[in-house]
């Protein structure tokens, strides 16, 4: 806990600075569709509170920075709550001071009068965006500085663990897991660290013929140096591959944009599976990280980056080359967190959508605030819950007993 205290600029720093642009990359993708189907909208705005700076632009739309870079928001004209989908009552007000006061022309500048087609495409686009920077820093990435691919050669089989009951041995070319071929090491623990209690046949090449053995991984406390002590699925398998079997690939621009796009379905599958097992009581929740363990994690990667060369230069690269794939990773997180389907989220907001596009009318205002309260619970328990695991993982509870002995 004192060393997290200690270091505490370092790690809220770039976590600062990451969120910042993954955060007006999200309000962007709403933006430049809005303004794409010619929405009015009066701000623009990355953090909250006082602004900081501010102008605005030839269309009206005042473009500002607040003081507290935590978030940023796009205000359409003429939005009563913050739900962005008042209901008839609502819409009916609204048009008519919109009539009185710049004529009956002006309403189809207003957000809430677009086709309900062409809203849902702005609340959208948001979460795209989302994926879309992430693509775009994976194809970087993979197009200019390219991937390190580790064969997952079996190194150590651990005695009495499921891969020793499996019939594992030391020299074993891990080569597919339940149908699904297997190139990079890293691809197994990821596989294997969320199925403890499945049933996994994975493919093996030994000795120049192909086995298939079979291995229900078991749950176990590990300390990863980035996440902290977590819970995850283990078979008791040491993966080093050779020296001569190591590969570093750099992809051509078709194929690195193809690498990025399955980089990025992968991490939201995993993020989709994690959250499935967590309701199914598969998954103890421990890997959820709220705004602490987020900054902790981008103060460890960026501790990592400067200690694995002494270079300036070198520290320079690995700074930017470890932040920006973090980045990519926190882009997908946010935009995968939107889409759910909770009010006061933009997958709220499609769900709102699809029932005015069936109904042919909003949703009413009673059922909307009880919507939005229900998700604010939500995403308050949710907030709740990700503390506690960041805190637990900190040891706080430790540090403050030790102060009251």
């Amino acid at each position: 806990m004192m060393d997290f205290l200690a270091q505490a600029p370092l790690y809220v720093l770039p976590f600062l600075l990451v969120l910042t642009l993954v955060v007006t990359i999200h309000e962007l993708g709403h933006f430049l569709v809005a303004r794409a189907f010619g929405v009015k909208i009066d701000r623009f705005a990355i953090g909250f509170g006082r602004g900081l700076l501010s102008r605005n632009d030839r269309h009206g739309t005042e473009w500002r920075l607040g003081w507290i870079p935590l978030g940023g928001y796009v205000k359409f004209s003429g939005d009563l709550d913050p739900s962005s989908v008042p209901d008839q009552a609502g819409l009916a007000e609204l048009k008519g001071r919109i009539i009185a006061e710049q004529g009956p022309e002006a309403i189809r500048d207003y957000f809430h009068f677009k086709p309900v087609w062409q809203r849902a495409l702005i609340v959208l686009a948001g979460p795209m965006a989302n994926f879309v920077l992430a693509i775009f820093v994976f194809t970087l990435l993979f197009s200019l500085i390219g991937v390190q691919i580790l064969p997952a050669r079996v190194s150590e089989v651990s005695d009495g663990s499921p891969a020793a009951s499996a019939g594992f041995q030391s020299g074993d070319l891990i080569t597919g897991i339940n149908g699904r071929r297997i190139e990079d090491s890293r691809d197994v623990t990821r596989i294997v660290s969320l199925s403890s209690g499945d049933r996994l046949r994975f493919m093996v090449e030994r000795g120049g013929e192909e086995l298939t053995l079979t291995a229900v991984p078991e749950r176990e406390t590990v300390t990863d140096p980035v996440a902290g002590r977590i819970t995850v699925g283990r078979i008791g398998l040491g993966l080093l591959p050779a020296v001569d079997e190591i590969r570093h690939v750099r992809y051509g621009p078709v194929a690195a944009v193809g690498q990025a796009v399955s980089q990025t379905g992968d991490v939201l599958a995993t993020s989709i599976r994690y959250i499935g097992r967590i309701f199914m009581g598969r998954e103890s929740g421990d890997q959820l990280s709220g705004p602490i363990g987020i900054a902790k994690a981008s103060g460890a990667l960026t501790n990592a980056a400067v200690e694995a060369n002494p270079d300036p230069g070198a520290t320079v690269f690995n700074l930017i080359v470890t932040m920006t794939s973090f980045a990519a990773i926190l882009s997908i997180g946010i935009g995968f967190l939107n889409l759910l389907p909770i009010p006061i989220l933009d997958g709220g907001h499609l769900v709102f959508y699809g029932y005015e596009a069936v109904a042919k009318k909003p949703v009413a205002a009673r059922f909307q605030e009880a919507g939005f309260r229900v998700g604010l619970a939500l995403l308050a328990g949710l907030m709740l819950f990700a503390t506690w695991n960041d805190l637990q993982k900190l040891n706080l509870f430790k540090f403050l007993g030790g102060l009251a002995s």
